[in-house]
């Protein structure tokens, strides 16, 4: 008679054989897998690959750099005295047009400085004109001393004719003759000494005039120099602009020299900039410049560079080829490549985020089996839209260009095709 197997058995060994077909299945898939990636290697989808042929074409060799956008023309306006700020006429951001009042500063001291000076002037006029009315007086009297002196010596003169007439008649004596030529020379001397005199009085009397004249110049210019002054701390707008900066601080003790506003143009736009001192050793004024804002490209020229370098570094400034394009704002940064060369008949890909500089590279090229084979490659130099290919590729061949660098240990891997 048979006996019954126990259900308890009958379960535990139809588990063990569960467990066997799966163990036998798992190692079939392994070893299917690991088969199949040594006969065929590491596969990448197409779809998640961008893939652009390499060609001939021109390359417009660039250096690259960045700036900020800031307005074309921006200027900003300082107190020209210490006061402090009574009234505040607009804020920041308003339009304002040519003279337009900005701040009213407090300007009594100036003021009074302005009509100090003022009373300087008139007193230095004064003095002006007092010194020329003691000058022509005084040269007027010495003038009629003079004359007079002329009148003397000319009878002097005749007396000694008169002497020799009559010595010569036997009425004259040797004496008075003598006497008469020393009287004679005597005044000559005496209107020598006083025709000098007027010489050097003129002279004299010429140069205190001309210091005091002098002096009022100076006093009139440092007059007009004050009213110019408080004209300008009359704080009010340059130019036609966009108030970006006001200081609004009602009261408070301003330094000269210290700012107030900043009016700007925020029509028109341009770029400084700073490259390397290798980068600014390629470039000229007039160098044309490709211009990225984010999504957005323009173009402008190389205007200004700084004949000096900080810190490694030569700022620069670009204009604008259209410096009133409506995607420009101020204190947008700016990505450059700064025009120094252009060549023909350069092999050349895609630019993309695998470039990095000029050098040597590991990049994947589509076979003719659809397989992706490993190369290395020697790039050189680039712009926005390419980068040169010294070596590696060949014109017509397909290059990946997206990001790689996971698969740069494998040889070559299998492209799988895109699903329809």
């Amino acid at each position: 008679m048979d006996k019954e197997i126990p259900k308890e058995k009958l379960r535990k060994e139809k588990i063990r054989l569960w467990v066997k077909v799966g163990l036998t299945l798992l190692g079939v898939l392994i070893i299917l897998g690991v088969g199949s990636h040594f006969l065929f290697g590491e596969s990448v989808r197409e779809s998640d690959l961008i893939i652009r042929p390499a060609e001939i074409g021109s390359l417009e060799s660039t250096v690259s750099a960045s700036g900020k956008i800031v307005p074309l023309y921006e200027q900003a306006i300082v107190s020209p005295v210490s006061t402090r700020i009574m009234e505040v006429y607009c804020t920041e951001g308003d339009s304002v047009d040519v003279g337009q009042s900005l701040l009213r500063l407090d300007l009594q001291s100036a003021e009074s400085d302005l009509r100090r000076m003022g009373d300087e002037v008139s007193m230095k006029q004064n003095e002006i004109e007092q010194a020329a009315l003691n000058n022509a007086t005084y040269l007027t009297d010495l003038e009629m001393k003079i004359k007079s002196k002329e009148m003397a010596v000319s009878h002097l003169k005749a007396e000694v004719a008169n002497e020799r007439r009559l010595d010569s008649i036997g009425s004259g004596t040797g004496d008075r003759i003598r006497q008469a030529e020393l009287a004679y020379a005597t005044g000559k001397l005496e209107l020598e000494q006083l025709r000098a005199q007027l010489h050097n009085e003129r002279k004299a009397h010429a140069a205190s005039y001309r210091s005091k004249q002098l002096e009022g110049s100076i006093s009139r210019r440092n007059l007009e120099e004050m009213a110019r002054t408080l004209d300008d701390a009359k704080i009010k707008a340059p130019r036609k602009g966009i108030v970006t900066y006001l200081n609004k601080d009602l009261g408070v003790s301003i330094a000269a020299g210290e700012k107030l506003a900043v009016v700007s143009d925020l029509t028109r736009f341009k770029i400084t900039g700073d490259i390397s001192e290798t980068g600014a050793g390629k470039i000229s004024v007039g160098a044309g410049v490709k211009i990225r804002i984010g999504r957005h490209d323009t173009k402008g020229k190389v205007s200004n560079i700084s004949p000096q370098s900080k810190d490694g570094m030569t700022a620069f400034t670009v204009m604008f080829d259209d410096s009133e394009d409506k995607f420009l704002r101020s204190g947008l940064r700016a990505e450059m490549n700064i025009i120094y060369d252009e060549r023909e008949g350069v092999v050349r890909i895609p630019n993309g985020q695998y470039f990095q500089g000029p050098g040597s590279y590991i990049l994947f090229v589509k076979t003719a089996d659809d397989r992706l084979e490993r190369r290395n490659v020697e790039l050189g130099d680039s712009n926005f839209d390419y980068v040169e290919v010294k070596s590696g590729i060949e014109p017509g061949e397909m290059v990946v260009i997206s990001d790689m660098s996971e698969f740069k240990k494998n040889r070559s891997l299998r492209m799988k095709k895109k699903e329809n």
